[in-house]
C-alpha cells in the first residue's frame, strides 16, 4: 500500500480524453473488463500535473451533531486506464481533500465517504497502483470510507478469487480503520459502521455481482446489528430507463425515474425487501442519474439512487454527491459538486469545466423529506422521555405551576367550577369557567403532550369567536399571583399545539395565558396602545399562527410586543418568555426569536385581577377562547436560562 497520498498527482500523455470517452461509450457501461491477477508491478514514469488546491486539513467530523454529510463518489474509471497509459489522479485527490477539509466544517460535517465501484477502466495492475496512491490520501488522514468492485474492476461474481482490485482495495486495506466491521470470506463484500447524530449507521458495500453466499453474509451482518439504519451500496442496483439526451423532468417524475433491473431485482428480493433497516441504496454503473422510491415488506419507503457522471466532461472529474442529513428538519438534502473544478480559479476554468462545477438538475440536487424517528421506529424506537415529578420542576421563585396529568381520563370533559390545583403550593389554583351556550366537551383532558414536557398530559380547548364559545380557566379573585408585578424579572413557560382545523378568523388572537384588566383601566396610552386589550396576553396571532407576547410594563404607558415565527399545526411547541428586569425575550423551542424588542420593559402591570388560561377578554368581557392543546404552564419570579426551562435534560 502506498503512503504518499500527499504527493502531486501524475499522468501520461497517452490516449486523449476524448478518445477514451468515445471508446467507453461504444463499450457501454455494462461491458465487463477482462481482469488478470498478476502482482502489482512497478509504477511507470508520469509527467507531473500541477492542478492542486494545496495543503490538506485534518479529518475531524462531529459524531454528535444532528446534521451530518455522507459523501458519495461514483465511477472514476476514466481517470485510471493504465493499460492505455492514461492516468490522472488529480481530480479524485481533489475530491478527497474536499472531503477531509469539510469533515470539521459544521455546514457539511462529512462523516463518511462511499465509493460506488469502477475505480478503473481496465482493472489493470498499473491502474490499481495509481488508485492505491490516491486512496492513500484518505488512509493517512484516517478518513472513514468504503469501496466496492464494479464491472470494470473485476469480472464474474464475488466467487472469482484473487484480483488486482482485491490485492489493492480488499479487507487488508481497512485493518486500521475504526469504522471497518469485516468482510465476507471472499473479501469482496464489506461492512462499515460510522457514528453520526449520536447513533451508529451501518454501510454495506457489496460486490457488483453478489452470490447467495454474499447475500447470506449481508443478512447476517444486518441481523447482528438489529438497531442500526442501513445504507446499502453496490455498483448495479437501479437503472435509468430514459435516454441520456432527455432531461429527467421531460421523461416523467424526477422522483421516480429509475427502475430495478435483473441484478437490482435480485438484490431487492434477497436482501432489501425483508430488511426494514435498509432505507437508502446507492449505485453507479448506469447513466444518467436517477432515483426511485419503493415500499418494502414492512410498508416503509426505501430510497434508491443512481449517481454517475462518467459520461460528462473529464469522465466526471472525480465528481461527488453530498447527502446532507438533517435530523432536526427531518430532511436529506442532496447536492452534486466537483471539488477539482471548484478549486480552480473561476477565470481559469474552460467552458466545459464551468458547466460541471455544480450539477443542479432535478436528479442531481434535491431533498428527501424523511421522518427519521418514524422510519426507524420498527427497529430502533426512540425511548419516550418519562414524566417528571412536579416537585422536580419547582425551581426557586416558582409562583405557579399548572399541569394536567393524573386528574381526568383522556377525552372526559372538565365542568364549570372544577378546580385544577397550583402545584407550586402558592395558592394560585384554577377554576373552570364555561361561556354560556358552549358544548359540554369544549374542554377535555388529553394525554397528548410535548415530548420534553414534564407532565404527560394537556388540556384540549375547543373555542373560538363569532359567536364566542368555549371553556377556560381562571385564578381566584384573591389569588396571590393576581397582584404580582415581577419588577425584578420573570419567566413564563407553556406548551401548545394547534389542530388542523385552526382557523385564522375564528381562532386568531386567542390567548394561551392572559391577565384581566384593560389597558385603558390601567391608564395606558400612546404608541401601539389598544385601550380595550388586556394588560398581559400570550397569544397566537391570526397571521401564520405566530406566538405573540404583548404586555404593558411598569415603566411605560404603551406596550412591548415580542413576536415569534409561524407555528405549524399538529406539532407541539415549547414557548417561554424571559424578562431579566430590563428586557423581554421570547423563545420558541429554546431558541430566541428575531422580533425581541430592545426597549426597556420592567415588570408587568397589574390591576389585581385574575389570570386566565385559554381565555381572552376585550374591554372587560370575554371575546374569544383558545382552540388547541395547552400543556404545563410555569410562572417564575426571576429570569431563567434555557438550561433551566421545563424542556431541560
Amino acid at each position: 500500500m502506498s503512503t504518499n497520498g500527499d504527493n502531486p498527482s501524475q499522468e501520461t500523455t497517452g490516449q486523449s480524453r476524448r478518445g477514451f470517452l468515445r471508446n467507453a461509450a461504444i463499450a457501454g457501461a455494462g461491458a465487463a473488463a477482462v481482469v488478470g491477477v498478476p502482482a502489482l508491478g512497478a509504477t511507470p514514469a508520469f509527467a507531473a500535473d500541477d492542478t492542486k488546491s494545496g495543503r490538506t486539513g485534518s479529518w475531524s467530523p462531529d459524531a454528535t451533531a444532528l446534521q451530518f454529510t455522507l459523501a458519495v463518489m461514483p465511477d472514476t474509471q476514466f481517470l485510471y486506464w493504465g493499460s492505455q497509459d492514461s492516468v490522472n489522479r488529480t481530480p479524485q485527490e481533489e475530491s478527497f481533500r474536499y472531503i477531509i477539509d469539510n469533515s470539521g466544517n459544521a455546514d457539511n460535517n462529512i462523516v463518511f465517504m462511499a465509493h460506488l465501484g469502477d475505480l478503473t477502466q481496465d482493472g489493470d495492475p498499473t491502474s490499481f497502483q495509481q488508485v492505491d496512491k490516491a486512496f492513500a490520501l484518505l488512509d493517512t488522514h484516517g478518513v472513514a470510507y468504503s469501496v466496492l468492485a464494479g464491472n470494470h474492476d473485476v469480472s464474474g461474481d464475488d466467487s472469482r478469487g484473487d484480483t488486482s482490485y482485491l490485492q489493492t482495495m480488499g479487507p487488508q486495506r481497512f485493518k486500521r480503520s475504526r469504522t471497518f466491521v469485516g468482510s465476507d470470506p471472499t473479501g469482496y463484500n464489506t461492512a462499515h459502521i460510522f457514528q453520526a447524530a449520536g447513533r451508529s449507521w451501518l454501510v454495506l458495500a457489496l460486490d457488483w455481482r453478489t452470490t447467495d453466499q454474499g447475500y447470506a453474509w449481508a443478512n447476517s451482518v444486518i441481523k447482528a446489528h438489529p438497531k442500526m439504519p442501513v445504507i446499502l451500496t453496490s455498483h448495479d442496483i437501479v437503472a435509468s430507463p430514459y435516454d441520456d439526451n432527455v432531461f429527467p423532468y421531460e421523461s416523467g417524475d424526477p422522483e421516480n425515474n429509475a427502475v430495478l433491473e435483473g441484478n437490482g431485482q435480485a438484490m431487492w428480493d434477497k436482501l432489501i425487501n425483508d430488511n426494514d433497516q435498509v432505507f437508502l441504496t446507492l449505485n453507479g454503473h448506469y447513466w444518467p442519474p436517477g432515483r426511485m422510491t419503493k415500499k418494502n415488506a414492512a410498508g416503509n419507503d426505501v430510497y434508491m439512487h443512481i449517481t454517475n457522471y462518467q459520461n460528462r466532461y473529464f469522465g466526471g472529474g472525480g465528481m461527488i454527491r453530498l447527502y446532507h442529513f438533517d435530523l432536526t428538519r427531518n430532511m436529506i438534502d442532496v447536492e452534486t459538486i466537483n471539488p477539482w473544478i471548484l478549486a480552480q480559479e473561476p477565470e481559469s476554468r474552460n467552458e466545459l469545466a464551468a458547466e460541471l462545477a455544480r450539477v443542479t438538475g432535478p436528479v442531481d440536487n434535491f431533498s428527501i423529506p424523511i421522518d427519521f424517528e418514524q422510519r426507524f421506529s420498527s427497529f430502533a424506537p426512540v425511548a419516550v422521555r418519562p414524566a417528571r415529578p412536579a416537585a422536580q420542576e419547582l425551581v426557586k421563585g416558582t409562583l405557579a405551576y399548572w399541569r394536567f396529568d393524573a386528574q381526568g381520563a383522556p377525552g372526559t370533559s372538565l365542568t364549570s367550577g372544577q378546580t385544577v390545583r397550583d402545584l407550586s403550593g402558592q395558592g394560585n389554583d384554577l377554576t373552570v369557567v364555561t361561556v354560556p351556550g358552549t358544548a359540554a366537551d369544549a374542554l377535555t383532558w388529553s394525554d397528548d403532550h410535548h415530548p420534553d414536557q414534564p407532565g404527560h398530559a394537556s388540556l384540549k380547548f375547543v373555542g373560538g369567536r363569532n359567536p364566542v364559545h368555549g371553556t377556560y380557566l381562571t385564578t381566584a379573585a384573591q389569588a396571590p399571583l393576581n397582584a404580582e408585578t415581577f419588577a425584578s424579572g420573570y419567566t413564563i413557560e407553556t406548551f401548545v399545539m394547534m389542530p388542523l382545523d385552526w382557523d385564522a378568523g375564528n381562532n386568531g388572537w386567542a390567548s394561551i395565558l392572559s391577565r384581566r384588566g384593560s389597558a385603558s383601566a390601567a391608564g395606558k396610552h400612546g404608541k401601539n396602545t389598544d385601550p380595550g386589550e388586556p394588560v398581559v396576553q400570550f397569544a397566537i396571532s391570526n397571521n401564520g399562527r405566530e406566538p405573540q407576547f404583548n404586555h404593558y410594563p411598569l415603566n411605560d404607558t404603551y406596550p412591548t410586543t415580542n413576536w415569534g415565527h409561524g407555528l405549524v399545526e399538529l406539532r407541539w411547541w415549547h414557548l417561554a418568555v424571559v424578562n431579566d428586569g430590563r428586557y423581554t425575550k421570547l423563545y420558541v423551542e429554546g431558541a430566541p426569536v428575531v422580533d425581541n424588542p430592545s426597549r426597556l420593559s420592567v415588570g408587568l402591570t397589574s390591576l389585581g385581577l385574575p389570570w386566565l388560561v385559554g381565555g381572552h377578554e376585550y374591554a372587560g368581557a370575554i371575546d374569544i377562547v383558545f382552540h388547541g392543546n395547552v400543556g404545563d404552564i410555569r410562572i417564575v419570579n426571576r429570569p431563567l436560562s434555557s438550561a433551566e426551562f421545563l424542556t431541560a435534560k
